[in-house]
């Protein structure tokens, strides 16, 4: 059994339902060192994604930027999917942000799965985030996702998304 499945069953309560496990397991796949990639950054610039080396280029590079604003103002966190040259996004699919959470609970969400829109070739997503306490807040969810280059070559993927929101007094 990996370490963190080890740790999370000994973090668990005695009494804990099988929903709350659930949420627990899924928190521990999101934040584990073999599925999490680097911590997120405290600076509003953009950052994409890359593939691993040595793997084929993704159709796509995503840009999440992050968020600063006075607690209990609400506001929107920024994220641009931008296909590569000869790709296109796939707009019959319901591309979407779901499973969105906060680390530390200093995040409200406007809602809990975000779908986005195709603007000028691009995905958009707007999700609305309120910091309900101050100081940093990582946020995480899961962004689904259709590409196509053509029709042998089509893709749905997921990608985790991971930012912070930073709540200002």
């Amino acid at each position: 059994m990996p370490q963190f499945l080890r740790t999370l069953a000994a973090a668990a309560p005695p009494a804990a339902s099988p929903a709350a496990l659930a949420v627990m397991l899924a928190a521990a796949l999101l934040l584990s060192p073999a599925t999490h990639a680097a911590a997120p950054s405290n600076t509003p610039a953009p950052s994409a994604t890359a593939p691993p080396e040595g793997s084929a280029p993704d159709g796509y590079t995503l840009e999440v930027h992050d968020v600063s604003s006075p607690v209990g103002t609400p506001s929107a966190l920024h994220v641009t999917l931008r296909p590569r040259p000869g790709y296109r996004i796939l707009e019959g699919y319901n591309n979407r942000i779901i499973m969105l959470s906060s680390y530390n609970g200093g995040v409200a969400f406007a809602h809990k799965m975000v779908r986005g829109t195709v603007q000028d070739g691009t995905l958009v997503f707007d999700v609305g985030v309120t910091p309900t306490a101050p100081g940093s807040h990582p946020i995480n969810g899961v962004v689904r996702v259709g590409y196509i280059r053509d029709p042998e070559d089509m893709s749905m993927v997921s990608m985790k998304l991971i930012a912070t929101v930073t709540g200002t007094e």
